[in-house]
């Protein structure tokens, strides 16, 4: 299978500028994966660009440099930017901590630097606010969006529909469709079906 051409957008959002910025800056990507809780898909892929809106850079530096309290206002500034600003900005904070410290503030080096899928996949979950799902989404989204296929890349990535399929608004239509089907095929399994 041939790596795909890179894309210049992810249709996460509806916003074009939004989505544009998760193609083009790791960091945006991977802060759009810590936002994406109890909230829509659309407000947390949202976020980073109106966090770079509101305090004029997408820097990791300057991001885990901020005082806690001018971070969590920049979160909290209507309309907020999650449901619960003070506890994301501080999750995006470490993030960012995590970024600089490893990464010499690159967000792309997670995965540049990468020996095999396995080592992509366990750097990943060594980051903030980043679990087994959200990693796996995150392996099919650089594999089949971005091309970053590092040694043995089919065994990390999940092989269910992930936004790693998401390329056009209507396939977001579908996956997101697709995702309440499956929620609520979940909520009617009997209690000891969901293991």
């Amino acid at each position: 299978m041939t790596a795909p051409a890179p894309v210049d957008r992810l249709h996460f959002t509806g916003d074009e500028e939004a989505d544009r910025l998760l193609a083009a800056d790791p960091l945006a990507l991977l802060i759009g994966f810590v936002l994406d809780q109890q909230v829509t898909l659309q407000k947390a892929f949202s976020g980073p660009l109106e966090l770079r809106r509101r305090i004029g850079t997408l820097s990791a530096e300057r991001i885990a440099e901020m005082p806690l309290d001018e971070l969590e206002a920049a979160f909290r500034a209507r309309p907020a930017l999650h449901r619960f600003p003070g506890n994301m900005a501080r999750r995006t904070q470490a993030l960012c901590r995590a970024i600089v410290d490893d990464y010499a503030g690159d967000a792309g080096r997670v995965w540049r630097g990468a020996t095999d899928a396995h080592d992509l996949r366990r750097r990943l979950l060594g980051l903030p606010g980043i679990g087994e799902m959200k990693a796996g989404t995150i392996l099919a989204i650089l594999a089949k969006r971005f091309g970053v296929r590092p040694a043995g890349w089919q065994e990390v990535v999940p092989h269910h529909p992930t936004l790693g399929d998401v390329d056009s608004p209507a396939a977001l239509a579908d996956y997101q469709a697709g995702k309440r089907a499956r929620k609520a095929e979940l909520r009617k399994a009997p209690a000891e079906d969901r293991g």
